[in-house]
């Protein structure tokens, strides 16, 4: 069904800050989230349906959005996992050899509310100088001062726990049964293409939900065990940091990715900070210390883990900075099988450049095997 009409609609930043836009209907109810953004030019499928992203509103930096339509094979989850959608140019008529759909087929099923017309460049401007907040969209324009009102009751994202939201609720298994290496997976708001890069190498993988035991992963077996991304902050994961330690004390080859690298952070005494906006984007620039090589990277986070805590920590060595703020973008733990990573290794969006973190993870599965 299609929407011709263009109707007034808000988004109201949780600075009193107000951006007017079009939306295609009414929306049923005004949607709330943190306000953040994405450079990247294509993605907007993967970027839509990453569960890191749930609970925040995405704007878009890209001027076009939905010119090339949708695949059902680009999709990052089972569902939409935005809170709601900003762009400039929203398009209607995509054009795409294989494209199975339209974007605006695909966001009215998900029931998703999306402002078009909006300058975007001015309201990336006011994130980038003023920082991440929460913000309302509503095609209820008249009473401002009610949707102030409704912003001001919902939580910020700092110490706002949301993986229990985004995981499995029963674990299921993927992969090849008569592999030598058994990965569990704990599943944080895992996206689809780091299950992909897992098994496409070869693995057995078995998804657990976020508040799964040690024990529970322990009975499984696993010659190694991955700590997912996800959305929302680290240090409401109680249960999930404890798990870390003891991947960590059994030396268990353990690979953190995103929300997981910063578990593990914390599972050695690292503690994170909010971000003043976050990193997203499928072209930001780190360099493997190691090797000295660079390599472009797909990120999406709004935390990080504190830089000097790192440097002074003896159990832990950086491994990547990320070259735009030289934040820490990735540590491995002195004689210990474990790393992680602040990026998305798996390239969905983004370049291929850093799946190797993936090969790395297997050679780390079988020095440790050959030891035992």
């Amino acid at each position: 069904m299609k929407y011709n009409q263009k109707i007034p609609a808000v988004l109201m930043l949780e600075d009193g800050t107000v951006f007017y836009g079009k939306a295609t209907k009414p929306f049923l109810t005004n949607k709330l989230g943190e306000i953040c953004f994405n450079t990247g030019m294509t993605g907007y499928q993967e970027i839509f349906t990453d569960p890191s992203y749930f609970g925040q509103i995405m704007v878009t930096t890209n001027a076009h959005i939905g010119n090339y339509g949708i695949n059902s094979e680009e999709s990052e989850s089972n569902s939409v996992k935005i809170s709601g959608l900003i762009c400039k140019n929203f398009s209607f008529s995509p054009s795409r050899a294989n494209a199975h759909g339209t974007l605006e087929d695909f966001l009215i099923d998900a029931q998703l509310p999306v402002i078009f017309d909006v300058d975007t460049r001015a309201l990336v401007s006011h994130i980038r100088k003023n920082g991440a907040m929460n913000a309302i969209m509503s095609t209820e324009i008249e009473d401002l001062n009610a949707l102030q009102s409704q912003l001001k009751s919902h939580p910020s994202m700092k110490g706002l726990e949301l993986a229990s939201r985004v995981s499995t609720q029963k674990a299921y298994t993927l992969g090849d049964k008569l592999s030598e290496h058994r990965i569990a997976v704990l599943d944080l708001g895992v996206k689809q293409n780091i299950l992909r890069r897992l098994t496409e190498r070869g693995g057995f993988l078995k998804v657990f939900p976020y508040n799964s035991t040690f024990e529970d992963l322990l009975k499984w077996n696993p010659t190694g065990i991955l700590i997912s991304n996800g959305p929302g902050d680290p240090e409401p994961l109680e249960s999930v940091i404890d798990l870390a330690k003891k991947c960590i004390d059994y030396e268990i080859p353990t690979f953190g990715i995103c929300l997981g690298h910063q578990i593990i952070a914390l599972s050695v005494g690292i503690p994170t900070l909010k971000m003043h906006n976050g990193h997203r984007g499928i072209n930001h620039p780190i360099q493997n210390l190691k090797t000295g090589k660079s390599e472009i990277t797909s990120q999406n986070h709004g935390f990080t883990i504190d830089k000097e805590s790192t440097l002074s920590n003896d159990l832990v060595e950086i491994t990547h900075i990320h070259l735009n703020d030289n934040s820490v973008a990735g540590i491995s733990l002195i004689n210990k099988p474990c790393f992680s990573v602040q990026y998305h290794p798996e390239a969905g969006p983004g370049p291929n450049d850093a799946t190797y973190l993936f090969d790395d993870f297997y050679e780390m599965m079988s020095k440790h095997k050959q030891k035992a």
